[in-house]
């Protein structure tokens, strides 16, 4: 083979390599015009466009991992939108439930002002009066501390105690309550201890509102309140025979602000079991609960037990 042939063979090869590489650059150049289209029409707003890759080259894997990173966009654009949605909720529903017990209020002091009332009438409704502005109060104090919750910015003192003398504890209070409503009541804790890392606050704030909303909300007559060891963990049992809770709204019962219908009436304001399961994870715990409609409820909480003596 000569030098002349050698030439050819070189420039035939050159040439097919410099077709191949302008080829490819050129696709090159096409995805990347096609990529800043997209993101253009992106900038825009049209949030659902993606990056089509048809060509396996350099540019493609660009191409996934702008797709990748709309995605994440797209999902916390969904989140911050969802999240602006409850919080719009949430404003209709504190204006809701300071609003009507305010207007409420109001009245029956108006009345009393202008002399409307007199004798025991009167003294009738400076007490309904009295016990609304309680209500508002409890009310205000339990959005302060959901808040917080939410803010993370509430406190915490973690100590090992025992969760069926803290149950005991925080039942005390509740047996005069029971008593002038003619709750029937039943306790079944055990002499054993049982160890738990535990807020004493935060656990005793888990107990009373969950009978708070059995005995104002549920129109019970009758609250058992069980607390066993299942494996190494600590159950405690509150359940009721009052009204319960329709299948429906089960799902939401710890919802912020969710309200059942039959809640609105009862003066439920959807921020005490919200602020019961926040507390609940924050011991590592969780919390079910299980309704039957007309027959009753049971809130199981379970929190990690550290040992058993």
């Amino acid at each position: 083979m000569n030098i002349t042939s050698i030439l050819t063979i070189l420039v035939f090869v050159l040439g097919i390599s410099v077709f191949i590489m302008a080829n490819y650059i050129v696709n090159i150049k096409k995805s990347l015009s096609k990529m800043i289209i997209v993101l253009n029409d992106i900038k825009k707003g049209n949030r659902n466009r993606k990056v089509l890759i048809s060509d396996n080259n350099s540019a493609s894997d660009i191409g996934y991992k702008i797709n990748e990173i709309l995605d994440d966009y797209r999902s916390k654009i969904i989140e911050l939108e969802e999240g602006e949605e409850t919080y719009k909720r949430m404003l209709t529903g504190f204006s809701h439930d300071v609003r009507t017990p305010l207007t409420s209020l109001v009245g029956y002091l108006d009345a009393i002002h202008n002399k409307v009332v007199h004798g025991k009438e009167k003294d009738d409704y400076l007490e309904i009066a009295r016990d609304k502005a309680y209500n508002l109060k409890d009310f205000v104090e339990l959005l302060f501390e959901w808040f917080k919750l939410d803010a993370k910015e509430m406190a915490f003192h973690f100590e090992d105690v025992d969760i069926n003398e803290l149950t005991r504890s925080a039942l005390t209070d509740w047996v005069p309550i029971f008593d002038e409503r003619g709750i029937k009541f039943y306790i079944d804790i055990q002499d054993k201890e049982f160890i738990v890392s535990a807020d004493v606050n935060a656990y005793m704030r888990i107990i009373n509102n969950i009978i708070q909303n059995a005995v104002l909300h549920s129109r019970c007559s009758k609250v058992n309140i069980e607390v066993l060891q299942k494996d190494d963990e600590a159950v405690i049992m509150i359940s009721d025979n009052g009204k319960g809770i329709a299948r429906k709204d089960l799902p939401h019962v710890f919802d912020r602000l969710y309200k059942c219908d039959e809640s609105r009436s009862a003066g439920g304001n959807g921020l005490g079991l919200a602020i019961v399961k926040e507390l609940v994870e924050i011991h590592h715990g969780r919390i079910e609960v299980e309704s039957i409609l007309n027959e009753g409820t049971t809130f199981t909480i379970t929190i990690p037990i550290r040992k058993a003596l």
